[in-house]
Protein backbone atom coordinates (compact mmCIF):
# COMPACT_ATOMS: atom_id res chain seq x y z
CA UNK A 1 0.00 0.00 0.00
CA UNK A 2 1.36 3.68 -0.52
CA UNK A 3 0.13 6.79 0.89
CA UNK A 4 -1.34 9.79 -1.66
CA UNK A 5 1.16 12.08 -2.42
CA UNK A 6 -0.48 15.48 -1.83
CA UNK A 7 -1.19 16.79 1.15
CA UNK A 8 -3.89 15.29 3.77
CA UNK A 9 -7.21 18.82 3.91
CA UNK A 10 -6.87 20.76 7.30
CA UNK A 11 -10.08 19.58 9.48
CA UNK A 12 -11.98 21.94 11.22
CA UNK A 13 -10.09 24.32 13.93
CA UNK A 14 -10.74 22.96 17.57
CA UNK A 15 -10.29 19.18 16.03
CA UNK A 16 -8.84 16.87 18.48
CA UNK A 17 -6.70 14.75 17.48
CA UNK A 18 -5.96 11.76 19.64
CA UNK A 19 -5.10 8.03 20.23
CA UNK A 20 -6.42 5.34 22.41
CA UNK A 21 -5.22 2.56 25.11
CA UNK A 22 -7.45 0.26 27.26
CA UNK A 23 -6.44 -0.56 31.19
CA UNK A 24 -6.63 -4.14 30.75
CA UNK A 25 -4.69 -4.23 28.05
CA UNK A 26 -1.92 -2.21 28.86
CA UNK A 27 -1.40 -1.59 32.61
CA UNK A 28 -0.42 -4.69 33.70
CA UNK A 29 0.24 -4.72 38.10
CA UNK A 30 -2.76 -7.51 37.91
CA UNK A 31 -1.48 -8.16 41.83
CA UNK A 32 -2.52 -4.49 42.94
CA UNK A 33 -5.98 -4.61 41.62
CA UNK A 34 -8.75 -6.95 42.22
CA UNK A 35 -9.55 -9.49 39.55
CA UNK A 36 -10.97 -9.17 36.38
CA UNK A 37 -13.09 -11.64 34.20
CA UNK A 38 -10.27 -11.43 31.75
CA UNK A 39 -8.18 -12.51 34.33
CA UNK A 40 -10.29 -15.63 35.23
CA UNK A 41 -10.65 -16.26 31.74
CA UNK A 42 -6.93 -15.87 30.34
CA UNK A 43 -6.28 -18.62 33.23
CA UNK A 44 -8.39 -21.05 31.35
CA UNK A 45 -6.24 -23.71 28.83
CA UNK A 46 -6.93 -22.91 25.32
CA UNK A 47 -8.62 -19.04 25.87
CA UNK A 48 -5.80 -17.15 24.01
CA UNK A 49 -4.19 -18.42 20.83
CA UNK A 50 -0.55 -17.53 22.40
CA UNK A 51 -1.35 -18.95 26.32
CA UNK A 52 -0.18 -15.32 27.61
CA UNK A 53 -2.51 -12.92 30.29
CA UNK A 54 -2.19 -9.44 31.12
CA UNK A 55 -0.66 -9.69 34.44
CA UNK A 56 2.66 -7.76 33.12
CA UNK A 57 1.21 -6.38 29.32
CA UNK A 58 2.82 -3.14 28.75
CA UNK A 59 3.92 -2.39 32.66
CA UNK A 60 1.97 0.92 32.16
CA UNK A 61 1.12 0.99 35.86
CA UNK A 62 4.66 1.86 36.58
CA UNK A 63 5.71 3.61 33.49
CA UNK A 64 2.91 5.86 32.74
CA UNK A 65 5.56 8.54 32.86
CA UNK A 66 7.31 7.28 30.27
CA UNK A 67 4.18 6.82 28.03
CA UNK A 68 2.72 10.24 28.93
CA UNK A 69 6.09 11.24 27.38
CA UNK A 70 5.39 9.69 24.43
CA UNK A 71 2.12 11.37 24.22
CA UNK A 72 3.51 14.89 24.78
CA UNK A 73 6.18 13.93 21.65
CA UNK A 74 3.72 12.71 19.61
CA UNK A 75 1.86 16.10 19.77
CA UNK A 76 -1.71 14.63 20.41
CA UNK A 77 -4.49 17.16 21.63
CA UNK A 78 -6.06 14.05 23.76
CA UNK A 79 -5.23 10.49 25.34
CA UNK A 80 -8.31 8.18 25.42
CA UNK A 81 -7.20 5.77 28.12
CA UNK A 82 -9.65 3.67 30.51
CA UNK A 83 -10.26 3.45 34.25
CA UNK A 84 -9.98 -0.13 35.55
CA UNK A 85 -13.07 -0.92 37.91
CA UNK A 86 -11.20 -3.62 39.72
CA UNK A 87 -8.10 -1.22 40.34
CA UNK A 88 -10.62 1.43 41.49
CA UNK A 89 -12.35 -1.62 44.04
CA UNK A 90 -8.95 -2.32 45.22
CA UNK A 91 -7.42 0.02 48.32
CA UNK A 92 -5.81 3.60 46.39
CA UNK A 93 -6.83 2.13 43.10
CA UNK A 94 -8.14 5.59 42.25
CA UNK A 95 -4.57 7.11 43.53
CA UNK A 96 -2.90 5.80 40.10
CA UNK A 97 -5.68 7.99 37.59
CA UNK A 98 -5.31 10.47 39.76
CA UNK A 99 -0.92 10.66 39.39
CA UNK A 100 -2.08 9.66 35.63
CA UNK A 101 -4.17 12.28 35.26
CA UNK A 102 -2.14 15.18 36.81
CA UNK A 103 0.84 14.08 34.45
CA UNK A 104 -1.47 14.41 31.39
CA UNK A 105 -2.43 17.66 32.54
CA UNK A 106 1.35 18.84 33.04
CA UNK A 107 2.33 17.68 29.30
CA UNK A 108 -0.95 19.16 27.60
CA UNK A 109 -2.36 15.93 26.59
CA UNK A 110 -6.40 16.01 27.90
CA UNK A 111 -7.37 13.01 29.54
CA UNK A 112 -10.88 11.16 28.00
CA UNK A 113 -11.56 8.11 30.56
CA UNK A 114 -13.73 5.53 29.04
CA UNK A 115 -15.65 3.79 32.17
CA UNK A 116 -15.82 0.33 30.97
CA UNK A 117 -13.38 -1.27 28.70
CA UNK A 118 -14.58 -5.00 29.10
CA UNK A 119 -12.51 -5.55 32.50
CA UNK A 120 -16.14 -6.48 35.01
CA UNK A 121 -14.63 -7.20 38.45
CA UNK A 122 -14.91 -10.92 39.21
CA UNK A 123 -16.84 -10.16 41.97
CA UNK A 124 -19.88 -8.74 40.41
CA UNK A 125 -19.22 -11.70 37.34
CA UNK A 126 -20.06 -13.91 40.36
CA UNK A 127 -23.15 -12.19 41.07
CA UNK A 128 -24.55 -12.28 37.19
CA UNK A 129 -22.55 -9.90 35.35
CA UNK A 130 -24.31 -7.76 32.64
CA UNK A 131 -27.04 -10.39 32.99
CA UNK A 132 -28.01 -8.78 36.29
CA UNK A 133 -29.76 -5.67 35.95
CA UNK A 134 -28.07 -4.60 39.42
CA UNK A 135 -24.79 -4.37 37.57
CA UNK A 136 -25.84 -1.43 35.58
CA UNK A 137 -26.72 0.57 39.24
CA UNK A 138 -23.28 -0.79 40.81
CA UNK A 139 -21.39 1.03 37.21
CA UNK A 140 -23.50 3.66 37.90
CA UNK A 141 -22.25 4.42 41.79
CA UNK A 142 -18.33 3.49 40.19
CA UNK A 143 -18.90 6.23 37.93
CA UNK A 144 -19.51 8.27 40.66
CA UNK A 145 -16.91 7.65 42.71
CA UNK A 146 -14.47 8.23 39.64
CA UNK A 147 -16.12 11.64 38.42
CA UNK A 148 -15.84 12.95 41.78
CA UNK A 149 -11.81 12.58 41.99
CA UNK A 150 -10.98 13.28 38.52
CA UNK A 151 -14.07 15.52 37.04
CA UNK A 152 -11.75 18.79 38.71
CA UNK A 153 -9.67 18.27 35.81
CA UNK A 154 -11.25 15.68 33.33
CA UNK A 155 -14.01 16.97 31.38
CA UNK A 156 -14.69 14.43 28.41
CA UNK A 157 -16.02 11.20 29.42
CA UNK A 158 -16.92 8.03 27.69
CA UNK A 159 -19.01 5.63 29.60
CA UNK A 160 -18.68 2.31 27.85
CA UNK A 161 -16.33 0.73 25.04
CA UNK A 162 -18.07 -1.51 22.13
CA UNK A 163 -20.84 -3.24 24.26
CA UNK A 164 -21.69 -5.24 21.01
CA UNK A 165 -18.24 -6.66 20.73
CA UNK A 166 -18.53 -7.10 24.87
CA UNK A 167 -21.99 -9.05 24.42
CA UNK A 168 -21.37 -10.92 20.90
CA UNK A 169 -18.17 -11.91 22.03
CA UNK A 170 -18.10 -12.66 24.96
CA UNK A 171 -21.47 -13.55 26.12
CA UNK A 172 -23.39 -14.88 23.21
CA UNK A 173 -20.43 -16.53 21.31
CA UNK A 174 -17.65 -17.02 23.99
CA UNK A 175 -14.69 -16.29 22.30
CA UNK A 176 -13.89 -13.36 25.41
CA UNK A 177 -14.65 -12.66 29.27
CA UNK A 178 -16.79 -13.60 30.56
CA UNK A 179 -16.55 -17.11 27.79
CA UNK A 180 -20.37 -17.62 27.72
CA UNK A 181 -22.37 -19.21 24.99
CA UNK A 182 -25.44 -17.84 25.15
CA UNK A 183 -26.41 -16.64 21.28
CA UNK A 184 -29.50 -14.85 21.55
CA UNK A 185 -29.91 -15.41 25.16
CA UNK A 186 -27.15 -12.87 25.32
CA UNK A 187 -29.81 -10.30 24.79
CA UNK A 188 -30.01 -8.95 28.15
CA UNK A 189 -26.41 -8.23 28.48
CA UNK A 190 -26.71 -5.70 25.88
CA UNK A 191 -30.08 -4.45 27.65
CA UNK A 192 -28.33 -3.93 30.77
CA UNK A 193 -25.15 -2.32 29.49
CA UNK A 194 -27.20 0.30 27.26
CA UNK A 195 -29.24 0.82 30.87
CA UNK A 196 -25.66 1.10 32.68
CA UNK A 197 -24.50 3.49 30.37
CA UNK A 198 -27.39 6.07 30.68
CA UNK A 199 -27.41 5.90 34.60
CA UNK A 200 -23.59 6.73 33.74
CA UNK A 201 -24.67 9.94 32.10
CA UNK A 202 -27.21 10.85 34.67
CA UNK A 203 -23.93 10.14 37.24
CA UNK A 204 -21.44 12.37 35.29
CA UNK A 205 -23.98 15.09 34.89
CA UNK A 206 -24.63 15.14 38.41
CA UNK A 207 -21.10 15.49 39.20
CA UNK A 208 -20.66 18.76 36.57
CA UNK A 209 -20.02 16.81 33.15
CA UNK A 210 -20.70 19.02 30.07
CA UNK A 211 -19.48 16.53 27.79
CA UNK A 212 -20.42 12.84 27.76
CA UNK A 213 -20.25 10.06 25.22
CA UNK A 214 -20.33 6.12 24.26
CA UNK A 215 -17.82 4.58 21.53
CA UNK A 216 -19.89 2.41 19.47
CA UNK A 217 -18.10 -0.21 17.17
CA UNK A 218 -19.64 0.00 13.63
CA UNK A 219 -19.07 -0.88 10.17
CA UNK A 220 -21.27 -0.54 6.98
CA UNK A 221 -22.49 -4.71 6.36
CA UNK A 222 -22.53 -5.54 2.59
CA UNK A 223 -24.57 -8.45 1.36
CA UNK A 224 -22.32 -10.72 -0.91
CA UNK A 225 -25.05 -10.45 -3.46
CA UNK A 226 -28.47 -8.59 -3.84
CA UNK A 227 -29.98 -12.35 -3.83
CA UNK A 228 -32.86 -12.41 -0.92
CA UNK A 229 -31.27 -14.84 1.63
CA UNK A 230 -27.84 -12.63 1.49
CA UNK A 231 -29.56 -9.38 1.92
CA UNK A 232 -32.39 -10.41 4.59
CA UNK A 233 -29.01 -12.23 6.32
CA UNK A 234 -27.14 -8.75 5.92
CA UNK A 235 -30.18 -7.12 7.20
CA UNK A 236 -30.36 -8.87 10.14
CA UNK A 237 -26.58 -8.54 11.31
CA UNK A 238 -26.68 -4.51 10.55
CA UNK A 239 -29.63 -4.95 12.92
CA UNK A 240 -27.67 -6.86 15.53
CA UNK A 241 -24.34 -5.21 15.26
CA UNK A 242 -25.05 -1.91 14.38
CA UNK A 243 -28.69 -0.64 14.84
CA UNK A 244 -29.18 -2.68 18.26
CA UNK A 245 -26.71 -0.45 19.65
CA UNK A 246 -27.07 2.95 17.77
CA UNK A 247 -31.21 3.11 18.08
CA UNK A 248 -32.10 3.25 21.69
CA UNK A 249 -29.32 5.79 22.35
CA UNK A 250 -30.02 7.90 19.91
CA UNK A 251 -33.51 7.39 18.97
CA UNK A 252 -34.56 5.97 22.42
CA UNK A 253 -36.22 2.71 20.92
CA UNK A 254 -35.31 -0.71 19.75
CA UNK A 255 -35.56 -1.76 15.97
CA UNK A 256 -39.03 -3.11 15.41
CA UNK A 257 -39.01 -6.04 17.48
CA UNK A 258 -35.87 -6.34 19.59
CA UNK A 259 -37.84 -4.43 22.73
CA UNK A 260 -39.79 -7.48 23.26
CA UNK A 261 -36.89 -10.03 23.33
CA UNK A 262 -35.17 -7.26 26.35
CA UNK A 263 -35.69 -7.82 30.28
CA UNK A 264 -37.49 -5.55 32.76
CA UNK A 265 -39.65 -2.60 31.40
CA UNK A 266 -38.07 -1.51 28.68
CA UNK A 267 -39.65 2.19 28.04
CA UNK A 268 -39.20 3.20 31.29
CA UNK A 269 -35.12 2.00 30.66
CA UNK A 270 -35.19 3.20 27.02
CA UNK A 271 -35.82 6.96 28.75
CA UNK A 272 -32.47 6.26 31.11
CA UNK A 273 -30.57 5.36 27.63
CA UNK A 274 -31.60 7.88 25.53
CA UNK A 275 -30.09 10.43 27.86
CA UNK A 276 -28.81 13.11 25.67
CA UNK A 277 -25.10 12.68 24.42
CA UNK A 278 -22.70 15.82 23.81
CA UNK A 279 -20.89 13.03 21.77
CA UNK A 280 -21.36 9.51 19.78
CA UNK A 281 -18.40 7.79 19.27
CA UNK A 282 -17.45 5.36 17.02
CA UNK A 283 -14.71 2.81 16.60
CA UNK A 284 -14.24 1.71 13.03
CA UNK A 285 -11.96 -0.72 11.76
CA UNK A 286 -13.82 -2.37 8.57
CA UNK A 287 -16.62 -3.29 6.73
CA UNK A 288 -18.69 -6.87 6.68
CA UNK A 289 -20.09 -8.82 3.99
CA UNK A 290 -22.27 -10.81 5.23
CA UNK A 291 -24.59 -13.57 3.13
CA UNK A 292 -27.40 -16.32 4.22
CA UNK A 293 -25.99 -19.57 6.42
CA UNK A 294 -24.05 -21.52 4.87
CA UNK A 295 -24.76 -24.77 7.09
CA UNK A 296 -21.41 -24.77 8.68
CA UNK A 297 -19.09 -23.13 11.22
CA UNK A 298 -16.73 -20.40 9.53
CA UNK A 299 -13.63 -19.34 11.08
CA UNK A 300 -13.41 -15.36 10.47
CA UNK A 301 -11.04 -12.69 11.94
CA UNK A 302 -10.05 -14.98 14.58
CA UNK A 303 -13.59 -15.87 15.42
CA UNK A 304 -15.41 -19.24 14.99
CA UNK A 305 -18.78 -18.35 13.49
CA UNK A 306 -21.32 -20.78 14.38
CA UNK A 307 -23.92 -22.75 11.86
CA UNK A 308 -27.01 -21.86 13.44
CA UNK A 309 -26.46 -18.04 13.20
CA UNK A 310 -29.09 -16.61 10.58
CA UNK A 311 -26.06 -15.22 8.85
CA UNK A 312 -22.51 -15.87 7.41
CA UNK A 313 -19.48 -13.71 7.32
CA UNK A 314 -17.72 -14.06 4.61
CA UNK A 315 -13.93 -12.81 2.49
CA UNK A 316 -14.22 -9.08 0.92
CA UNK A 317 -12.62 -9.92 -2.29
CA UNK A 318 -10.19 -7.49 -3.71
CA UNK A 319 -9.00 -5.49 -1.22
CA UNK A 320 -5.86 -5.46 1.25
CA UNK A 321 -5.97 -7.05 4.40
CA UNK A 322 -3.98 -6.58 7.58
CA UNK A 323 -1.68 -9.13 9.24
CA UNK A 324 -4.57 -9.50 11.38
CA UNK A 325 -6.29 -10.49 8.29
CA UNK A 326 -9.46 -7.40 8.42
CA UNK A 327 -9.93 -5.55 5.04
CA UNK A 328 -8.56 -2.15 4.44
CA UNK A 329 -11.55 -0.18 2.86
CA UNK A 330 -10.75 2.99 3.89
CA UNK A 331 -13.91 4.61 1.68
CA UNK A 332 -16.21 2.42 3.98
CA UNK A 333 -15.50 4.64 6.73
CA UNK A 334 -17.21 7.68 4.87
CA UNK A 335 -19.37 5.50 3.93
CA UNK A 336 -20.48 4.36 7.63
CA UNK A 337 -20.41 7.87 8.62
CA UNK A 338 -22.70 9.48 5.67
CA UNK A 339 -25.10 6.78 6.17
CA UNK A 340 -25.07 7.35 9.85
CA UNK A 341 -26.01 11.20 9.00
CA UNK A 342 -28.59 10.48 6.87
CA UNK A 343 -30.46 7.37 8.91
CA UNK A 344 -30.31 9.49 11.83
CA UNK A 345 -30.37 13.24 10.85
CA UNK A 346 -30.56 16.18 13.75
CA UNK A 347 -30.51 13.06 15.91
CA UNK A 348 -27.15 12.15 15.50
CA UNK A 349 -24.60 13.97 17.87
CA UNK A 350 -21.34 15.68 16.74
CA UNK A 351 -19.16 12.17 16.20
CA UNK A 352 -15.68 11.45 17.42
CA UNK A 353 -14.05 8.47 15.90
CA UNK A 354 -12.81 7.12 19.45
CA UNK A 355 -10.55 3.83 18.09
CA UNK A 356 -9.34 3.15 14.26
CA UNK A 357 -5.99 0.77 13.64
CA UNK A 358 -4.84 -1.75 12.49
CA UNK A 359 -2.55 -4.77 13.19
CA UNK A 360 1.33 -4.88 11.36
CA UNK A 361 4.39 -6.08 12.28
CA UNK A 362 7.78 -4.64 11.88
CA UNK A 363 8.81 -0.55 13.33
CA UNK A 364 8.74 0.68 9.58
CA UNK A 365 5.68 -0.31 8.92
CA UNK A 366 4.41 2.00 5.70
CA UNK A 367 1.49 -0.38 5.48
CA UNK A 368 0.46 1.37 8.74
CA UNK A 369 0.77 4.71 7.38
CA UNK A 370 -0.54 3.47 4.19
CA UNK A 371 -3.59 2.81 6.08
CA UNK A 372 -4.15 5.83 8.58
CA UNK A 373 -3.72 7.86 5.65
CA UNK A 374 -6.48 6.31 3.57
CA UNK A 375 -8.78 6.49 7.09
CA UNK A 376 -7.82 10.15 8.09
CA UNK A 377 -8.44 10.89 3.90
CA UNK A 378 -11.81 9.33 4.24
CA UNK A 379 -12.51 11.08 7.39
CA UNK A 380 -12.05 14.29 5.67
CA UNK A 381 -14.58 13.37 2.49
CA UNK A 382 -17.00 12.45 5.00
CA UNK A 383 -16.81 16.13 6.94
CA UNK A 384 -17.31 17.15 3.17
CA UNK A 385 -19.95 15.66 3.11
CA UNK A 386 -21.85 17.46 5.86
CA UNK A 387 -21.10 15.07 8.79
CA UNK A 388 -20.11 16.42 11.81
CA UNK A 389 -17.17 14.76 13.07
CA UNK A 390 -14.98 16.33 15.61
CA UNK A 391 -12.27 14.41 16.52
CA UNK A 392 -10.21 11.26 15.40
CA UNK A 393 -8.14 8.92 17.66
CA UNK A 394 -5.87 6.15 16.24
CA UNK A 395 -5.63 2.90 17.92
CA UNK A 396 -3.46 2.58 19.81
CA UNK A 397 -0.67 4.38 21.31
CA UNK A 398 1.36 0.56 21.74
CA UNK A 399 1.75 -2.13 20.88
CA UNK A 400 -0.72 -4.43 23.84
CA UNK A 401 -2.59 -7.86 25.06
CA UNK A 402 -4.68 -7.69 21.90
CA UNK A 403 -7.49 -9.93 23.74
CA UNK A 404 -7.65 -13.60 22.94
CA UNK A 405 -4.90 -12.93 20.12
CA UNK A 406 -2.18 -12.42 23.29
CA UNK A 407 0.86 -10.29 21.81
CA UNK A 408 0.38 -12.19 18.31
CA UNK A 409 -1.08 -8.64 17.29
CA UNK A 410 0.70 -5.41 17.07
CA UNK A 411 -1.57 -1.98 16.86
CA UNK A 412 1.07 0.10 18.17
CA UNK A 413 2.46 3.49 17.24
CA UNK A 414 4.83 2.42 19.78
CA UNK A 415 6.53 -1.11 19.00
CA UNK A 416 7.04 -3.12 22.60
CA UNK A 417 9.77 -5.60 23.28
CA UNK A 418 7.05 -7.80 25.54
CA UNK A 419 10.85 -9.37 26.86
CA UNK A 420 12.22 -5.88 27.93
CA UNK A 421 8.98 -4.04 27.86
CA UNK A 422 11.14 -1.22 26.15
CA UNK A 423 9.17 1.34 23.76
CA UNK A 424 10.68 2.17 20.40
CA UNK A 425 8.33 4.79 18.05
CA UNK A 426 7.61 3.50 14.89
CA UNK A 427 7.77 5.12 11.67
CA UNK A 428 3.68 5.60 12.36
CA UNK A 429 4.24 7.37 15.26
CA UNK A 430 6.40 9.88 12.93
CA UNK A 431 4.00 9.84 10.38
CA UNK A 432 1.36 11.30 12.39
CA UNK A 433 3.36 13.64 14.12
CA UNK A 434 4.14 15.17 11.63
CA UNK A 435 0.30 14.84 10.46
CA UNK A 436 -0.88 16.58 13.48
CA UNK A 437 1.88 19.66 13.15
CA UNK A 438 0.59 19.99 9.08
CA UNK A 439 -3.16 20.46 10.97
CA UNK A 440 -2.13 22.91 13.50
Amino acid sequence: MATEEHAIPRFPAGFLWGVSTSAHQIEGAAGEREQSVWDTFTAEPGRVKDGSTAAVACDHFHRYREDVSLLAGLGVDAYRFSVSWPRVRSEGGLDFYDRLVDELVAAGVRPVPTLFHWDLPVALQEEGGWLNRDTASRFAEYVSLVADRLGDRVTKWITLNEPAEHTLFGHALGAHAPGKQLMFDALPAAHHQLLGHGLAVQALRAAGATDVGIANSHGPTWPASQDQPDVEAADFYDLLLNRLFAEPLLLGEYPSGLGDLMPGDVSADLKVISEPLDFYGVNYYAPTRVGAPQGEDIEFGGLTIPAELPFSVQEIEDVPVTDFGWPVVPEALTELLTTFHERYGDRLPPVVITENGCSYEGVADQDRIAYLDGHVRALHRAVEAGVDVRGYFVWSLMDNFEWAEGYARRFGLVHVDFETLARTPKASYAWYRDLLRAQR
